[in-house]
C-alpha cells in the first residue's frame, strides 16, 4: 500500500491549501460564521493566490488572527530553481515531511505549460525513464500537487495575467503515475478547473497515464479532462520491456479502454506519447502496428526523442527513422509532431526527473 501523507506543514500546522470551497464553508460554519466567509477566503486562496492571511482586506481582523494560528497557507521550499538555455525551468520544491519533488515549466510563444509531479518517486519502472530509479516514497497530496501550481505563479508573477501566455496549461506529467493516486489528484485537479479557483479551462489539463486501465473512463466522467497515454509501443513484448505495467493491462486492454474514453470525438483527441528509441521501437514496423492498433480512435501522436540520463542503456532514434515513422503516420491520417526536447541540460526533459537528492548529486559530479 502506498503511504499517505499527514497533511502537516512546518510547525506542526495544516495547510489551508487543498480544501474545497465546501470545506470551507463548512469549516467558518463549524465557527458560528456564515457560509459566505468561506467563498471568500476561497477566492483569496486560489484566486489571488494570497500567502498571508493579513492579505484579506475584506475579512475580520480576529477572523485573520484565528486563521493564522491554526493554519498555513505557505509554499514548499524551493531547493533548486533551474532556467535552461531555451528558457525551460525547472524547480525542486522541498515538501514539509523533507521529500523533495520536481516541477517543469515550458514557455512557449503563445502559452506556457506547467508539468506537476503527483508523487514522490514512482513504481512503475520503466526502463527509459530517470524517474523509476527512483523509490516510490508516497503519494502526493491534493494540497501538494495544487501548490506546485500556485508556487508558479508566485514566481512567474502571473496571478493577474492567468489567460495570458505565462501559465495557460497543466500536464500531469511529472513524477509519478497520476492514477495511482486518484483520490488526491482528482481532487487537485477539481481546484484548477473550478472557475473561482484556479481557473485552468480543462480543455487546457491534460492528465497523463502509463496505462492504469480501470481508471480511465472515470477520468473522463469525473474530470473531462484530455487524456494522453505514454504508449512507446503498439507490440506487446516491446512494451514490456519499456512499460512494465504492461504485462498487467496489456495493450489490448490499453486501446479498448481509450476507444471507449467518455467525451472522445476529433475536437477531444486521445494523445499518445511515443518516446524514440534507437533500434527498440523505431522502425517502419513499429510505426505500422502502432497505426493499426490505434485505427478509429481521434488520435494525436506525440514523437518524443528519447532524453539521455546517465546510467541508461538506451539511444535516441536517429533523425532519418524519426522522420520515416513521422511519415508513416502522417499519411495514415494522424498528426504526429515531433515535439522537439526542452530544458535537456537542466535534466527536465521527458522521461528526465528525478527529485532524489542523492541521485543528483551523483548526475552533477
Amino acid at each position: 500500500m502506498i503511504p499517505e501523507p499527514d497533511g502537516l506543514e512546518r510547525g506542526g500546522k495544516p495547510t489551508l491549501i487543498g480544501y474545497t470551497k465546501e470545506e470551507l464553508c463548512t469549516l467558518f460554519e463549524g465557527w458560528g460564521m456564515k457560509p459566505y466567509v468561506g467563498r471568500i477566503v476561497y477566492g483569496w486562496l486560489y484566486g489571488k493566490g494570497m500567502i498571508d492571511f493579513d492579505e484579506m482586506t475584506n475579512v475580520s481582523k480576529d477572523l485573520r488572527g484565528r486563521l493564522s494560528e491554526n493554519y498555513s497557507v505557505g509554499r514548499p521550499e524551493v531547493v533548486k530553481d533551474l532556467c535552461s538555455c531555451d528558457g525551460t525551468r525547472k524547480w525542486l520544491f522541498r515538501l514539509a515531511c523533507g521529500s523533495t519533488v520536481e516541477t517543469v515549466y515550458i514557455p512557449e510563444e503563445d502559452r506556457g505549460t506547467l508539468c506537476v509531479s503527483s508523487q514522490v518517486g514512482c513504481t512503475l519502472n520503466c526502463s527509459f525513464c530517470h524517474t523509476g530509479t527512483q523509490r516510490l516514497k508516497r503519494n502526493l497530496t491534493a494540497a501538494e500537487i495544487v501548490v506546485q501550481v500556485m508556487a508558479a505563479r508566485d514566481m512567474l508573477g502571473c496571478w493577474e495575467r492567468r489567460d495570458g501566455r505565462f501559465l495557460t496549461n497543466i500536464v500531469l506529467m511529472g513524477m509519478g503515475e497520476p492514477l495511482y493516486n486518484v483520490k488526491h489528484v482528482f481532487g487537485a485537479v477539481k481546484l484548477m478547473t473550478d472557475g473561482t479557483g484556479l481557473g485552468f479551462s480543462k480543455r487546457k489539463v491534460t492528465l497523463s497515464t502509463s496505462g492504469v486501465v480501470p481508471m480511465i473512463g472515470e477520468v473522463g466522467r469525473e474530470l473531462d479532462v484530455k487524456l494522453a497515454v505514454s504508449l512507446h509501443s503498439a507490440r506487446n513484448e516491446v512494451r514490456n520491456e519499456l512499460v512494465p505495467l504492461n504485462k498487467k493491462y496489456p495493450v489490448e486492454e490499453l486501446i479498448e479502454a481509450c476507444r471507449n474514453y467518455p467525451g472522445l470525438s476529433n475536437a477531444k483527441r486521445i494523445t499518445w506519447e511515443y518516446v524514440m528509441i534507437k533500434g527498440v521501437n523505431d522502425s517502419e514496423e513499429d510505426a505500422h502496428a502502432l497505426v493499426r492498433v490505434i485505427r478509429g480512435i481521434p488520435s494525436k501522436i506525440n514523437l518524443i526523442p528519447y532524453n539521455s540520463w546517465s546510467g541508461s542503456a538506451y539511444e535516441r532514434s536517429d533523425e532519418a527513422a524519426i522522420d520515416r515513422f513521422a511519415k508513416i503516420l502522417l499519411r495514415a491520417g494522424y498528426a504526429s509532431p515531433v515535439r522537439r526536447p526542452r530544458g535537456e541540460d537542466i535534466m527536465a526533459a521527458c522521461g528526465q526527473l528525478n527529485s532524489d537528492v542523492s541521485q543528483q548529486v551523483v548526475m552533477s559530479a
